[in-house]
């Protein structure tokens, strides 16, 4: 991001504040913010999760004192009171001002005080860790990979070995993508930014990753024959990852800086496992509840009865409950034991489903058949079908 970028973006209109706003109300708009759109609660939402980078890159400056303190003196330099204002039109005319004027301020020359007022303020953003704009970091792509574990090992969570392919600098030129004896140069187009700006309707200025050298401010006359120039070699790697207790099939997990390897000093991308989960032949999943179809006769479902039913899990005592069933249940009544489901994210258990399956015998020996005739003559029941004739 350029130092122009940077000033422009307004994080107390990110979070929903007032500029006066307190640290407390920057707090709680914070935390309701990355509630609302973390990816963990939004997998595969990309707008969510761009927007939870927002909330937590403006979270990261109003919440330290003297970072916001800095931003905001700089807003105030840069914009009012009769001072410095961001040269407008369609070229980068403006921030290579801007870029001259922080080399200069970092470097002692130009406005004494401006090394004062930007350096902690712009440490980690424009020349983080003494690079120049044409060398900066370029974050490492994001990988997936898929798993298929068994039914039991998504309920209680598991460790599982994952081979992936993923990008890494090339061996060859270790990175900068310029054959041996060579380096890459500045890109002339964007000067080292790795964006370009134009002008959208005359009115808006819109930045976009360059098109000569791709984002990443560096171009290369003589490209490194191995890796084509993308400075990338591909590698094979495996890794083991925890599968947290939980996890439904098609639920993909995202495991942070285990993806791409970032490039000059950038971050590293994330991993995406996609999970599969194998079909159980007893249980099925509603959420955090397990379900189980149960048979009983048509005596116990008439006269009430207690029965084992069987529970998942690998303890010595995870293997049954003991179940009540009233008397008169229908068929296709669900009763519920407590505490015997899937583990929730907060440390609860949801329950076990519990569907009866009357059974109907399907022969009959002649006393049961008498047996069963004297019953209808006793019981004298009504027509369960009148309703349909009126």
């Amino acid at each position: 991001m350029s130092t122009k970028d940077w000033l422009e973006k307004d994080y107390y209109k990110v979070l929903g504040v007032p500029k006066d706003a307190s640290a407390e109300e920057i707090k709680k708009a914070y935390r309701k913010l990355a509630k609302e759109n973390h990816p963990d609660s939004n997998p595969g939402d990309k707008e969510r999760e761009k927007r939870f980078k927002e909330v937590s890159e403006a979270n990261a400056v109003l919440s330290n004192k003297d970072r916001r303190k800095e931003y905001d003196d700089a807003r105030r330099y840069f914009s009012g009171g009769g001072g410095f204002r961001f040269p407008k039109g369609s070229n980068t005319a403006g921030q290579s001002t801007m870029d001259d004027l922080f080399r200069n301020a970092r470097s002692g020359a130009g406005d004494p005080g401006l090394g004062d007022l930007f350096g902690g303020l712009f440490g980690n953003q424009t020349g983080a860790r003494g690079r120049t704009p044409g060398t900066r970091g370029r974050r490492g792509s994001d990988v997936e990979g898929e798993v298929t574990i068994d039914f039991l090992e998504a309920v209680e969570g598991t460790t599982v070995g994952i081979q992936m392919v993923s990008d890494k600098p090339c061996p060859t030129c270790h990175g900068t993508g310029a054959k041996a004896g060579s380096v890459p140069k500045m890109c002339p187009t964007c000067e080292g930014s790795g964006m370009r700006t134009s002008t959208s309707g005359g009115v808006f200025n819109v930045s976009e990753p360059c098109p000569d050298c791709r984002g990443r401010g560096l171009v290369v006359d003589d490209p490194c024959p191995d890796c084509d120039g993308s400075g990338r070699g591909k590698s094979t790697d495996s890794m083991q990852i925890r599968v947290p207790a939980g996890v439904e099939d098609g639920q993909r997990i995202r495991i942070k800086g285990k993806g791409g390897a970032g490039e000059n000093g950038g971050a590293a991308g994330d991993l995406y496992v996609l999970v599969h989960v194998r079909p159980h032949a007893v249980f099925g999943r509603s959420g955090s509840n397990l379900t189980i179809t149960v048979p009983v006769t048509f005596v116990e479902a008439a006269l009430g009865a207690e029965i084992d039913v069987p529970t998942l899990g690998t303890g010595p005592l995870d293997n049954s409950v003991r179940l009540r069933i009233p008397a008169g249940t229908p068929s296709g009544r669900t009763l519920r034991v407590r505490g015997r489901g899937v583990k929730r994210k907060d440390g609860t258990t949801g329950d076990l489903l519990v569907t009866v399956h009357v059974q109907v015998p399907t022969s009959l020996s002649d006393e049961a058949a008498e047996a069963l005739r004297a019953y209808a003559a006793v019981a004298a029941e009504p027509d369960p079908r009148a309703a349909l004739r009126s």
